[in-house]
Order: C-alpha cells, then structure tokens, then sequence
C-alpha cells in the first residue's frame, strides 16, 4: 500500500495529487460562489469533506494553497491560448488567435475568471492590482510582445512598440471582460469580433 507521503524523489503519490486537486478545485468553487474573503481553510475543508489538519496537510499554509489554485488556474488559461496561438502559422492569424482565445476561455471558465480577479485584485471595486507587477504572471504580456516582434520580422506587421501595443491589447481584452462580468447580457462574441478588428487595423502593415 502506497504511503500517504512520498518520502523519494519520485514526489507525490497518484492519491496526493487526486486529493490535492480536489482541495484546489473546491477552493475555485468557493472564491466563485462566495469571493475570496470569506474562502477560509475552515470553509474549503467543509467542502471538501475533510479535516483543516488534512487541508494543511498537504499545503502547509492557507499562502501556500492560494499561490496553487491561483497558479493552477493561470496555467490552465494559457495552456490553452498557447495551444490555438501554435496552431497558426502566419503572424498575423497568431496575434487574432491569441485574442481569440484570451476571449473565449474567459467566457467558458467563468470560475476561473473569478479567481483571477478576486485573488489578484483589491477588494475597492476590483481596479487596483494587489501586488504592482502581478499582471506580468506567466509571462502574459511579454508572450503577447513575443508575437507581435515575430509578425514584425515576418514583415506581417508594422513596426512599432511591441511592449506598449502588448499593454494596449491586453488592457482591452481585460476591460471587455470586466464589463461582461457586470454585465452578462453583453455580447462577448461580437465584442470578441469587435477587438480582433481593432487589432488587426493597429499592427497589421499596409502597403
């Protein structure tokens, strides 16, 4: 029989990792439904079925557990625009993937996009970043520059600041899903439509 704790290098057995999941998942759950304030380790455990002890147990800390849901839920979000920006050969075609997808996970994982927000964010109205720089996980903006530099050394885009045009785009992708999130009625798909056009008519070259 398996011991609860791997001691070797091999790390974690099958059973950690599926109970370590479960406490994740049910902390998105909670933050979700409840905001991130009232998500105690008390409250998670309930939902989870467990002990506190059992939670600590595998995270240590309450700090431990929200850096691996909040890191769980980012890999998830940029696994996915990666995977459909790699599908796209052109330059071009990459950056309106990666709109794309930035758009259409948030619409999807509704869930995830409430972690993000309430875990990185103020509680004054969610405008203010907690930690300045926080924005800069997982490489966002620079993987967005990354792209843009591509397209202009393929001779798809004009030249300009890859940095600020990264930070526009971004910013706009944010602002149409913070809006949506006051607002569910709100066309996100025509706006999805709407933002890949002012895309393309602010880096494509022409001529």
């Amino acid at each position: 029989m398996a011991s609860r704790r791997s001691a070797g290098p091999a790390g974690p057995t099958f059973t950690e990792r599926a109970r370590r999941q479960q406490i994740v998942e049910c902390t998105i759950d909670l933050i979700a439904g409840r905001g991130y304030p009232a998500t105690s380790l008390a409250a998670i455990a309930e939902e989870a079925g467990i002990s506190k002890a059992a939670v600590l147990y595998h995270f240590t800390s309450k700090d431990n557990l929200d850096r691996a849901t909040l890191d769980h839920v980012l890999e998830q979000f940029f696994a996915h625009v990666t995977e459909r920006v790699e599908r796209e050969q052109d330059p071009l075609a990459a950056v309106v993937a990666y709109v794309r997808a930035m758009i259409g996970y948030q619409q999807a994982n509704r869930r995830h996009v409430r972690v993000i927000t309430e875990m990185l964010l103020d509680d004054g109205g969610g405008t203010r970043l907690k930690t300045p720089g926080s924005h800069d996980t997982h490489d966002r903006w620079q993987a967005l520059a990354r792209l843009l530099a591509a397209g202009q050394e393929a001779g798809r885009l004009r030249q300009f600041d890859t940095r600020t045009t990264a930070l526009a785009i971004g910013g706009a992708i944010d602002n149409v899903i913070s809006y949506w999130l006051v607002h569910p009625d709100f066309d996100l798909d025509a706006a999805a439509d709407e933002l890949v056009t002012f895309t393309v008519h602010a880096i494509e070259r022409r001529g």
